[in-house]
C-alpha cells in the first residue's frame, strides 16, 4: 500500500479555482532564483557525478528525451544517464538489463536529476509540479488527467512525495490534478521539504516488479465524477 504523504491535511485541502493560486510570475521568480542558486551550489557535485557517469556508464553523460510541458508543449528533458545503451548483442534490452548498480544509486539519491535544474532555469519546468511524461502518453489521458498540463511540470511534485513509483498511474495522475487545483506557496514549500525526506529515505524508487515504472497505457474511457475519474477501465 502506498505511503501517506507526510504533510498533515494537504490532501484534504478543498479544491479551489486556479484564479486563487499565487500568481504565476511569483512562482516563476522563485523557480529562477532557487534553480540558479542550486546550480551554483551543486556545481562541484555535478562535475563529480559527470565524471563518475563517464567512467561507469560511458558517454554521453547526459540523457536527453522529449517530454510534455505546460499546455502540451514539447521540450527536451536533461538528466544524467543512469542506464547502459540498448545493445541486443550483450543482452541489454529492457530497463532491468540496462540499469546498473551505479544507475540505481543515482536514481535512489536523485543525483540524476541535477541537470534538470537547467530545464527549470530555461522555463521548461518548475521546481514543483506534475512530473513531465512522454509525448506518446498524450492521447491516452482522460480529459481530467490531461489537466495536469495546465501548469509547468516539476522536478518534484505531490505524487512524488506521496508514494512516487509505488503508486498506480491512476493515483499519480489524480494527485497531479489535485496539485493543479490546490497549488500555492505553502503547498510548494511543503512538497519541497517532503522531497528531501523522501530522497533521504529512498522511498518508492521503482514500481513493484519493474526496474523503474511501467508504461502508461491509459485508463480506458473515463468520466469525470466528483472531481476524479470513477468510471471502470
Amino acid at each position: 500500500m502506498a505511503t501517506t504523504m507526510p504533510m498533515s491535511g494537504l490532501l484534504e485541502a478543498p479544491v479551489r479555482p486556479v484564479v486563487e493560486a499565487r500568481p504565476e510570475r511569483l512562482k516563476r521568480a522563485f523557480d529562477v532564483v532557487a534553480a540558479l542558486l542550486l546550480l551554483v551550489l551543486t556545481a562541484p557535485l555535478v562535475a563529480v557525478v559527470a565524471l563518475v557517469v563517464a567512467v561507469g556508464l560511458g558517454r554521453p553523460v547526459l540523457f536527453r528525451q522529449a517530454r510534455v510541458g505546460r499546455d502540451g508543449s514539447i521540450f527536451e528533458l536533461v538528466k544524467f544517464r543512469s542506464m547502459l545503451p540498448i545493445d541486443p548483442r550483450r543482452g541489454l534490452v529492457t530497463d532491468a538489463d540496462r540499469l546498473t548498480s551505479l544507475g540505481r544509486f543515482l536514481r535512489a539519491t536523485s543525483l540524476d536529476e541535477l541537470p534538470t535544474l537547467w530545464n527549470v532555469l530555461r522555463g521548461d519546468m518548475s521546481l514543483v509540479g506534475p512530473r513531465p511524461l512522454l509525448p506518446e502518453y498524450l492521447p491516452r489521458y482522460s480529459p481530467w488527467q490531461a489537466r495536469r498540463h495546465e501548469v509547468r511540470p516539476g522536478v518534484t511534485g505531490l505524487a512524488q512525495v506521496t508514494g512516487r513509483n509505488s503508486l498506480s498511474w491512476e493515483e499519480k495522475l489524480d494527485l497531479d490534478v489535485r496539485y493543479v487545483d490546490t497549488r500555492n506557496l505553502r503547498v510548494d514549500l511543503a512538497i519541497l521539504r517532503a522531497t528531501v525526506r523522501t530522497v533521504l529515505r529512498r522511498e518508492g524508487i521503482s514500481a513493484a516488479g519493474t526496474a523503474t515504472a511501467p508504461e502508461f497505457l491509459g485508463t480506458g474511457s473515463l468520466a469525470e465524477t466528483g472531481g476524479r475519474d470513477r468510471a471502470p477501465v
